[in-house]
């Protein structure tokens, strides 16, 4: 009995130093393998992460409900340049050997869906002396892009495209935008592909920036950057408010100063462009400058609101109604003009052909003139 109960003990040591010399070498055929690990948040299941309600303070409804709508445009245009050494074979062969005509130079921008027949807004930048346009929608489709009208003067265009079942953002109201409304601003930015920002709108009615011969700017810190130029500007509901334009940077890059064109703006400039091919706006032939309190002390006059009259196109509309360099533009057709920038949008908004009543300062005395609106000389 003893020495079945040695033979066991000895059986089970050789065993036990086996396996600890295996467990220390292949621990991979002892060990037993691990189950794979579900990534979530502790105590919620995967399904529920993937179709739960956005948590506050989300804009993904928003984002969701206009980044369908947003498009990213392809323009490209052929360069040919006519200097002679450009075709001379030994030039060619230090330069690359590549036939001068099949040059292109290809830029990258976004427009928006505002209508299910396919018209697209964008900016007149984005566009101008294109060959081809080719627009790429979120949901992956392609189609070639046509120019229906532009209008430099605000920077806008529309092209269309011919697809079916286009999604459509809705059109929000700009007017009733104020400062430090959250707003998302959507494009291609840099040609990476659909982007969402977040910011406020930090003013609106901004002019006088040089910019465009009209001018009405909504600002927003939301970052815009190279390729979101004609991308949307849209409300926390995902309505559009603006057609995003420019920024102001030293660097290129976006420093939390961009501009949008309004969508009230864009709106009319579209009908027009749809109806006519073109925007007509009203024109009487005048330069004009801001009074300043300087300027008003220097003409000692009772107001320092309104455009001053520096200059009139002889045989213009002005001119033909009396209207004199010195002269105070205070009001047109009763509407007051506050600077020059009112004064031009309420004369761009004349229809030609129509007459309207323009009221002027004259050394402090008030006068009214009746000026026949001519047609603004297009940009060029």
């Amino acid at each position: 009995m003893r020495r079945y109960w040695l033979l066991f003990a000895q059986t089970v040591t050789v065993g036990l130093a086996l396996y600890l010399v295996l467990l220390a070498v292949r621990p991979d055929l002892v060990r037993r393998p691990a189950l794979p690990v579900q990534v979530g948040t502790v105590g919620t299941p995967a399904a529920v992460l993937q179709a739960g309600p956005a948590p506050a303070g989300s804009y993904r409804a928003a984002a969701s409900r206009a980044m369908p709508a947003v498009v990213n445009i392809l323009t490209s245009k052929a360069l040919r340049p006519n200097h002679p050494l450009l075709r001379d074979p030994l030039f060619r062969k230090f330069f690359g050997d590549r036939k001068p005509d099949d040059e292109e130079s290809a830029s990258l921008g976004s427009g928006v869906i505002v209508s299910p027949d396919g018209y697209i807004l964008t900016n007149y930048h984005v566009v101008e002396a294109a060959d081809e346009i080719d627009v790429q929608l979120a949901d992956g489709r392609k189609a070639a892009g046509r120019i229906v009208g532009t209008d430099p003067e605000t920077d806008l265009a529309v092209i269309r495209i011919d697809l079916k079942g286009l999604p459509v953002m809705l059109l929000g109201h700009a007017e009733l935008a104020k400062v430090g409304d959250v707003v998302l601003a959507i494009g291609n930015p840099f040609g990476v592909g659909q982007t969402v920002t977040m910011g406020i709108i930090s003013a609106v009615g901004r002019n006088n920036l040089h910019i465009n011969d009209f001018e009405d700017f909504i600002q927003t810190d939301a970052a815009i950057n190279f390729g979101n130029s004609g991308g949307a500007l849209v409300d926390t509901n995902g309505n559009l408010l603006g057609i995003n334009a420019a920024i102001y940077s030293q660097s290129g890059g976006s420093v939390g100063i961009g501009f949008a064109i309004p969508v009230s703006t864009a709106k009319s400039v579209m009908e027009a462009i749809i109806r006519s091919g073109h925007v007509e706006r009203g024109w009487i032939g005048i330069e004009s400058q801001d009074i300043t309190p300087e300027l008003a002390s220097s003409f000692e006059l009772k107001q320092d609101a309104g455009a001053m009259i520096a200059g009139v196109v002889r045989n213009g509309p002005a001119d033909k109604a009396g209207m004199k360099p010195g002269d105070i533009l205070v009001a047109v057709n009763g509407k007051p003009v506050t600077d020059t920038n009112v004064m031009l949008n309420l004369i761009a908004e004349l229809h030609p052909g129509s007459k309207a009543k323009m009221t002027v300062l004259r050394k402090n005395r008030q006068a009214t003139l009746d000026v026949n609106v001519g047609r603004r000389p297009r940009a060029r």
